[in-house]
């Protein structure tokens, strides 16, 4: 091998690890912009941009997800403290007792499929979250639409739902969770913002337990470097869309956002059928 071959084959990962920081902050940003860790939106790279097959995508994009969300829980504590969101522990546990058994079957649904099924899956949940930021994102709080036991049969059902997304995405579930909270519960988008994210951390690591258990898991120790890069710029892309938050009208961003969405949910179907 000459000398310009072996600089070709250096630079690779280092172009790779680039790409993968620069991806993770735009991605974090789009996400920071609406208040959401913007995984939906990191899915599709991963498989589009960096070739990742359906089922390794979902693992890696579970294990950044991971990060954000604990990172996300600790940074939100000046804006809603713990206290605060332990008080409402009654709608956390409501939401946790259908998301933890939706979480564990839906990780275990996505590793018995065959890869193209997963794919037009993907495309499926990439096609209603872009309908959800359409429709769901920017509800106001109001009362909640039952109460009583009918609540808590609708909390379980809409938990298991949002579980099983989440483990199928590997993501945190927030653009589900956060309209539920307000219209299920009555919570305000502050404080729906912090308990979706003490929902959707043992949510994800129940998924996240059931995906260790599969071959494919090994996909992690295979890419330990690029994982951790593409977390950190995902972190870095949160903080500054948090910053930018407000200064983009959501009329215009959220078509946006669902837009880009539909679009990486043709090039995902393109890949079931290649």
């Amino acid at each position: 091998m000459n000398l310009n071959s072996r600089s070709r084959t250096a630079s690779a990962p280092r172009t790779r690890l680039a790409l993968a920081l620069a991806g993770g902050m735009a991605i974090g940003a789009l996400g920071g912009l609406i208040g959401l860790g913007g995984a939906e939106f990191r899915l599709p790279l991963l498989i589009g941009l960096f070739g990742f097959a359906a089922l390794s995508a979902v693992i890696l994009n579970k294990a950044m997800s991971l990060v954000v969300v604990a990172s996300a829980l600790l940074f939100r504590t000046k804006a809603v403290p713990l206290a605060e969101i332990a008080a409402h522990w009654p709608i956390i546990v409501n939401l946790l007792a259908g998301s933890l058994l939706g979480a564990w079957l839906g990780a275990g649904w996505a590793t018995r499929m065959k890869s193209q099924t997963l794919y037009r899956v993907l495309v499926v949940l990439l096609v209603l979250i872009a309908g959800v930021l359409l429709a769901g994102h920017g509800q106001v709080a109001g009362g909640a639409v039952v109460t009583g036991a009918a609540q808590m049969v609708a909390g379980v059902a809409a938990g298991f739902g949002i579980g099983v997304v989440a483990s199928l995405m590997g993501v945190a579930g927030g653009e589900l969770l956060i309209p539920t909270l307000i219209l299920l519960f009555g919570a305000d988008i502050k404080l729906a913002g912090s308990l979706s994210l003490a929902v959707s951390l043992p949510t994800m690591v129940v998924g996240f337990t059931r995906y260790s258990r599969d071959d494919s898991f090994a996909v992690l120790g295979r890419n330990k470097a690029f994982v951790l890069v593409m977390a950190a710029g995902s972190l870095i892309g949160a903080w500054i869309g948090g910053h930018l938050l407000g200064l983009v009208s959501s009329a215009l961003l959220l078509p946006l956002l669902a837009a880009i969405l539909v679009i990486s949910s043709v090039k995902v179907w393109g890949h079931a059928h290649g």
